[in-house]
């Protein structure tokens, strides 16, 4: 286990305000994403959506990271170039997305993240494809009796032997407890709810990741902001909501975490921006851990809709795109 190899891989990926790219949809997720712009889901048009993206001019000044789905670290660009090969050359760390998707668990409607089985005989073929780190989703839905304990628990147990797996071979294990803000089941919970259910995900997450030697400070830890359910009456304001998610990580988060990488869940670019723009501006420079975001959507939303799967519109799309992780950049320096 290669601690000081882990630990290079977290401060590039996250080195003056840089964050993730998350193009680690699966491919039903990619068919959505296409379909909203009038695109068939076909491997072609898979390859074409993530190239617009990595190779957009100086992507690379922003973006230190990119999660992949596994076909995606396979693939190769219109080029014939690797997608691997090219996110290297560029300075971007490639890392892959290896959970499977969510089984029912329990008897309330949650829900169990699976891919554990398998999961030792991935990793090392995943680092051997260059991936140096990875990621594995929880999800949390809020109600007046929800998330259980027995969920907080598993999902805390398989986040940790996971990231114990991951480490052992030396990539970088994220761990995403995503408190979700718009599930069906419910989606009026306030803000002061789910930082209540973040906090609670936090503590069994951290406790779970010693008991297994999980060695924090080669984890990105990417959480939910603190945000009221979309269908609350109350919508906490934007230094509220930063106010509330720094607060949370301050009291629950351990200072040795490598790192903090925002997911957006749900939110419009704009509020992911300027979310995380207030919560480094909080922090003032004197959070343990760097702040910044693992975007999938609040990146590529416009700029997908700016292509429309016409060619003649990828560097209007890309420019579109380039404005987005500039923003978020600065947001992630405190300085939007």
């Amino acid at each position: 286990m290669n601690i000081e190899l882990m630990k290079q891989t977290i401060a590039h990926i996250t080195a003056n305000g840089k964050g993730i790219l998350a193009a680690d949809e699966s491919n039903s997720t990619a068919g959505k994403r296409l379909a909203s712009i009038g695109g068939e889901n076909t491997e072609d048009n898979r390859r074409s959506m993530r190239e617009m993206f990595f190779t957009a001019e100086n992507v690379e000044t922003y973006i230190g990271g990119v999660i992949l789905f596994d076909e995606t670290l396979r693939q190769r660009a219109s080029t014939g170039e690797e997608f691997r090969t090219m996110l290297i050359n560029k300075g971007m760390i490639p890392g892959i997305k290896v959970d499977e998707g969510l089984d029912a668990f329990g008897e309330q409607g949650e829900q169990i993240t699976k891919g554990l089985e398998g999961l030792p005989a991935r990793l090392p073929e995943y680092f051997n494809l260059g991936a140096r780190f990875a990621k594995w989703r929880a999800v949390y839905t809020i109600t007046d009796a929800l998330p259980t304990t027995a969920l907080f628990e598993e999902a805390a147990n398989r986040l940790a032997k996971y990231a114990k797996l991951c480490q052992q071979n030396n990539i970088v294990p994220i761990v995403e407890p995503e408190v979700l803000m718009d599930h069906a089941v419910n989606n009026t919970h306030t803000a002061q709810r789910a930082y209540e259910v973040t906090s609670a995900a936090h503590v069994a997450l951290f406790k779970a990741l010693k008991a297994e030697g999980v060695v924090l400070e080669a984890v990105m830890l990417k959480p939910s902001m603190i945000v009221a359910g979309k269908k609350c009456a109350n919508q906490p304001s934007v230094e509220e909501v930063a106010e509330l998610t720094y607060t949370c990580l301050s009291e629950t988060v351990p200072a040795e975490v490598g790192a903090v990488v925002f997911l957006s869940g749900g939110q419009s670019d704009a509020q992911a921006t300027a979310h995380l723009d207030a919560i480094n501006k909080i922090a003032d420079g004197k959070s343990p851990w760097p702040m910044t975001y693992s975007y999938g959507r609040a990146l590529q939303g416009a700029a997908l809709q700016a292509w429309a799967m016409d060619a003649e519109n990828i560097l209007s799309a890309q420019e579109v795109f380039i404005i987005r992780c500039k923003e978020n950049t600065a947001a992630a320096l405190g300085r939007l």
